[in-house]
C-alpha cells in the first residue's frame, strides 16, 4: 500500500476539447515536480476517435466526420463523447509502492466497485484491459455462457514515473460511433453504457462516484 500518500487534488472541467485537455496533461506532467500533488481530471468530450501508439488505421471502419487524433497513450482506438464520463489520472508513480500493471489493476477495480455499488455486475477480461458487463443485447450466446460487453475503457502513458491519460464509462451516450470502429482493436466487440445496464445516473454522479473509489483503490 502507499501508506502517507496524499488524496489527488480532483478538478471537475465539465466539456472540454479533447486537443486541448491532451496538451495540458502533457504540460503538466513536463512541469510538476516531486511536490506536485497528483490530481484527478473529471470530465467529458466532444464527440473524438482518439488512435493509441498501437493504433492500426484499419480499425477506424467508417469515416463520421467525427475527427481521429493520434496520441501518445497504450492500446488502440475508442470513442468519447458526450454522456461519457472521463476521468484522467496524473500520478506520481515515484512515490508509490506500486508500477503500471498494479495501477490499471487499481483502475478497473474501482469501477468494477461502483458498478456493484449501482446493482450491476462487472468484471475484468483476460488480455483486454477495461471493465465488462453482461451483454443486455446479447442473442444466440450458448448454454451457459453469457456474452460481454465493453462499458469502460483504460488508457495511460508513463513519463519519468508519472501517469496521464486515464479512464473512461460509458454512463448515457450515442453509441452509435463505436460502430465505425473496432473498439479498443477487438473487431465486433459489443460496447454498452450504465443507462442499458440499469443504472440511471447522470455523467456527474458517476464521476463523483468514480472519484471516490479511485481515491480509495489508489491508496
Amino acid at each position: 500500500m502507499a501508506s502517507g500518500v496524499p488524496a489527488c487534488v480532483v478538478r471537475r472541467l465539465g466539456l472540454v476539447p479533447y486537443a486541448d485537455t491532451l496538451q495540458a496533461m502533457q504540460d503538466f506532467t513536463a512541469t510538476r515536480t516531486a511536490d506536485t500533488p497528483d490530481e484527478l481530471w473529471v470530465l467529458e468530450h466532444p464527440p473524438v476517435f482518439t488512435q493509441g501508439l498501437a493504433g492500426k488505421p484499419e480499425h477506424v471502419l467508417h469515416d463520421l466526420g467525427i475527427p481521429v487524433v493520434n496520441i501518445d497513450r497504450g492500446g488502440q482506438v475508442t470513442y468519447h463523447g458526450p454522456g461519457q464520463v472521463v476521468v484522467y489520472l496524473l500520478l506520481d508513480l515515484n512515490r508509490r509502492s506500486y508500477k503500471v500493471r498494479e495501477l490499471v489493476w487499481r483502475m478497473e477495480q474501482a469501477l468494477i466497485d461502483v458498478l456493484a455499488a449501482a446493482g450491476v455486475p462487472a468484471q475484468r477480461k483476460a488480455g483486454a484491459p477495461g471493465v465488462y458487463v453482461a451483454n443486455p443485447h446479447a442473442h444466440g450466446a450458448a448454454a451457459g455462457e453469457v456474452e460481454l460487453a465493453k462499458i469502460a475503457a483504460l488508457g495511460l502513458r508513463v513519463r519519468h514515473g508519472c501517469t496521464y491519460h486515464g479512464l473512461s464509462l460509458n454512463v448515457d451516450m450515442d453509441l452509435s460511433p463505436f460502430a465505425a470502429i473496432n473498439p479498443c482493436g477487438y473487431a465486433g466487440l459489443a460496447v454498452t453504457q450504465c443507462r442499458d445496464v440499469g443504472w440511471a445516473v447522470s455523467p456527474e454522479l458517476a464521476g463523483e462516484a468514480i472519484v471516490s473509489a479511485l481515491q480509495r483503490t489508489l491508496a
